[in-house]
């Protein structure tokens, strides 16, 4: 009994700071940029897009497919590094335990 009584104080022990992570996560801002800074995509910690900044030489009628892409390509950017600093979160909860495939936190 003494295993589990163990046992159950280590798993809420993790689970309030996986809470703690959580609202860290949920503060950070990550920015991905396209064509060399023309457009900027932010993102907070849970993947939602937050802002999206466009240089103003790329307003222009005919450059409207180019300005899709390159919004594609920065939030894109962003993502991977949302997903990447997560991960890092994650390895230092875990103590570099690996987690289950298709775990979310959010």
């Amino acid at each position: 009994m003494k295993n589990f009584t163990q046992m159950m104080k280590q798993a809420q022990e993790l689970q309030g700071r996986m809470q703690e992570m959580q609202a860290e996560m949920e503060a950070m801002t990550c920015e991905g940029r396209a064509g060399a800074g023309m457009v900027t995509v932010t993102l907070n910690g849970k993947g939602e897009m937050t802002g999206v900044a466009i240089d103003a030489s790329m307003l222009k009628p005919d450059e409207g497919e180019i300005l899709e892409d390159l919004i594609v390509a920065a939030h894109g950017d962003a993502k991977v590094k949302v997903e990447e600093a997560m991960k890092e979160k994650m390895a230092a909860l875990t103590g570099g335990l690996p987690i289950p495939p298709g775990f979310k936190l959010f």
